[in-house]
């Protein structure tokens, strides 16, 4: 839009005023910088370089798998039903299956095969001839329900050492029905509350036996969208925020336990026939076995997605060995710093940042052989974003948290690099909070018990890596929020990431 006057000269005169105005302001506001020294504070954009990956045209880039071929090319599910091979080299596209029903995960076999989890069946996909195109589908397993709802997604394969295999199955949501021919036996116990469980063995995780035989595993889930195994082979799955789940959740899965969402109790073994969701709160809290991380709902996470190890030696920067997990709504992934406190697994979480490029809607991710991680984002009606993006280590060591640990009085946090102790050993930069979220029927939770923890004192190792500080309350059943101020280094590299939430269930 253009504006016009009726005179030219004052309008000269009204601009050239307020250009030497803008002047005068410039040059006071660079002197004050000067004279108190402002350092401009670090940026994740200085490590991290992040790559968006063209996409053919007319793909609707709904990702719903990724992940490597031995041969070094990119394989990604897209929610439509695509299946699509990318050569980095060529960075051409070609399609290798088509026709599939949401698929939402993928376990790679060879060069010429993968296994992908669509919504009705774990299906085994072939090329026969060697011409890059899929030409035979077989159905692995297709043993269990589905009533038709919307809701009812199918996450997984992932693999064990022995070469079982683990599958996750959504419970069915009240914003819609069942369809009038539906597969597997209905029960209308589970139909009553928000989420459901009327055919077997939805809200499930599943175990896929070597022998071709499919298991109910464990109970307790709403929206396991991720499945992922640790350095010492330990299952996790992430959950969402929802009915019964106060906030996101990371479990520890082990066979024949009960994580909590109560729908699918219907078909466990010797369930007394009983709408589950009638059963007192109590009851069903005593039996459950609580999560290792609990990510806090709105300003952390808010649908977590799938949990993946660093198994790149070091290539994708200093955090070999620990857990990274997507998340819908955020534009980063969240490392997972674990313990094993009592003989559970609890522990922390942090944001990993890579700058403003980021998008939302990290719903999966993989490593490719050379490090650089690889994050294919899905919207499909939720929060989020389409397309795949890659995610580079340029060399250099940010400073950050690398692990927080409990001790008897607090915490131990260990960083990437040495600190500058003057600004270490300060209390001000250490703020805690705890507070709690309900285990209830209803739709999430608030914070509950909201309460700031003082700092008592602060430790600072000879090497400088290491802050211990020690809390004027340490108590299980809380998580524990710590806002870290601007530490740094000698070097003026600042601490980018600064929030961390550690789930304290058990106490030293």
């Amino acid at each position: 839009m253009k504006y016009s006057t009726k005179y030219p000269l004052l309008e000269s005169i009204f601009y050239l005023k307020y250009y030497f105005l803008f002047l005068l302001l410039s040059a006071f506001v660079s002197q004050n910088c000067q004279a108190q020294n402002v350092a401009p504070r670090d940026s994740a954009a200085n490590y991290y370089d992040v790559q968006n990956i063209d996409l053919p045209d007319g793909l609707v880039a709904e990702t719903g798998a990724i992940g490597f071929m031995p041969d070094g090319r990119f394989v990604a599910c897209f929610h439509r039903g695509e299946v699509m091979m990318y050569n980095q080299k060529t960075k051409k596209w070609k399609k290798f299956a088509e026709g599939l029903h949401e698929p939402l995960g993928m376990l790679i076999v060879n060069n010429n095969e993968i296994l992908v989890m669509q919504r009705p069946e774990l299906t085994r996909i072939k090329d026969t001839n060697g011409d890059g195109l899929a030409d035979e589908y077989q159905t692995v397993t297709d043993d269990f329900g589905m009533s038709g709802n919307y809701h009812e997604f199918a996450f997984g394969p992932i693999a064990d050492k022995e070469g079982n295999m683990f599958i996750g199955l959504n419970l069915a949501s009240n914003g819609a029905g069942i369809r009038n021919e539906i597969r597997g036996k209905y029960d209308s116990l589970s139909r009553p509350g928000r989420m459901y469980s009327c055919v077997p063995y939805r809200g499930w995780i599943m175990k896929l036996t070597k022998d071709g035989k499919l298991k109910p595993f464990a109970v307790g889930f709403r929206s396991p969208n991720g499945l992922g195994f640790d350095a010492q082979g330990r299952l996790l799955v992430s959950d969402n925020q929802g009915d019964w789940l106060g906030t996101s959740k990371l479990y520890h899965v082990e066979e024949g336990k009960f994580y909590g969402h109560p729908a699918g109790l219907i078909w466990q073994e010797g369930f007394p026939r009983v709408v589950p969701i009638k059963l007192p709160v109590s009851k069903l809290d005593s039996m459950r076995t609580k999560e290792s991380i609990q990510f806090p709902h709105g300003y952390f996470a808010n649908s977590p997605t799938q949990p993946i190890l660093d198994n790149t030696g070091g290539k994708f920067g200093p955090f070999a060995g620990q857990m990274l997990i997507g998340d819908m709504d955020h534009k980063y992934v969240i490392r997972l710093l674990l313990e094993e406190v009592g003989g559970d697994l609890q522990g922390a979480c942090i944001p990993l940042n890579f700058g403003s490029k980021m998008r939302i809607g990290n719903n999966r991710l993989a490593f490719a052989p050379d490090g650089s991680l690889w994050v294919g984002q899905n919207d499909h009606g939720w929060v989020g974003a389409r397309g795949i993006q890659r995610i580079a280590w340029n060399g250099n060591t940010h400073l950050d948290i690398m692990s927080m640990n409990l001790t008897p009085n607090g915490f131990d946090l260990t960083f990437t690099l040495p600190l500058d102790k003057n600004i270490a050993q300060e209390l001000a930069n250490y703020k805690f909070r705890r507070f709690y979220y309900e285990y209830h029927q209803a739709y999430g939770s608030k914070q509950f018990d909201v309460k700031d923890i003082a700092v008592k004192s602060v430790k600072i190792s000879d090497d400088g890596k290491k802050v211990s500080l020690e809390l004027a309350e340490m108590k299980a059943g809380y998580i524990y929020e710590l806002n870290v101020g601007d530490l740094k280094t000698a070097d003026n590299k600042y601490l980018i990431n600064k929030i961390l939430c550690y789930t304290l269930n058990k106490l030293k």
